[in-house]
């Protein structure tokens, strides 16, 4: 018999996580009081929050899902929580989490939750990406009633990460670097890759 693995995820986390609309408040609560999530409240931090707020913004009004894509959220029958590990100033989070919105919002089955990273680095270290980074966005697939992981995805598609992590391997320092890159990238990208990679997960995640 194989056995499950348990995680770290409760029903009392899935219950105190927020919704999209209350993690928008929290991040415009924030700022105006000079602060962001975590502990840096440095001015570069403040400005990747900000930063994050228009493009937020944008994609709620911009994004539009592939007539596929759109099918296929319509069609699942499995209830599902789709956990998202996340901070105010990851560039990442923001380019993804309002696609991840748009998607939910196909079917009331899917139900998108959304918790800080750094106040739950346990579930964090369950999902580390190459095993050894905390990298978010970090989506987790949760069956809503037996709250059993079905999959996970993240931090970004693909193309991007491949970008990151050639970044890395050639001694990336100065962040500010990549980090225009990466949004010029999601900007001509139009979330098509974040959608064309989450298309066939869906199956995968219905019928786990």
């Amino acid at each position: 018999m194989t056995e499950i693995k348990a995680y770290p995820i409760t029903r009392e986390i899935i219950d105190e996580a927020l919704n999209y609309a209350d993690y928008r408040e929290l991040i415009d609560r924030l700022m105006a009081s000079g602060k962001t999530t975590g502990e840096n409240h440095s001015e570069a931090m403040l400005h990747y929050t900000k930063m994050n707020t228009f493009r937020m913004r944008r994609l709620d009004k911009t994004t539009e899902l592939m007539p596929e894509l759109q099918t296929t959220l319509e069609q699942i029958k499995r209830p599902m929580v789709w956990l998202v590990l996340t901070e105010a100033w990851c560039g990442d989070a923001a380019q993804i989490i309002p696609v991840l919105q748009k998607m939910a919002d196909q079917n009331e089955m899917i139900e998108l939750k959304l918790i800080l990273r750094d106040q739950h680095l346990d579930i964090m270290d369950e999902f580390l990406t190459n095993g050894k980074s905390r990298s978010i966005p970090k989506l987790i697939v949760l069956d809503a009633n037996t709250l059993d992981v079905l999959g996970d995805w993240g931090p970004r598609p693909f193309e991007a990460q491949e970008m990151y992590e050639d970044w890395r391997l050639n001694d990336g320092e100065d962040y500010r670097e990549i980090s225009e890159t990466l949004h010029k990238w999601y900007a001509d990208d139009k979330t098509e890759s974040t959608q064309k990679e989450l298309l066939p997960l869906l199956e995968t995640w219905e019928n786990a």
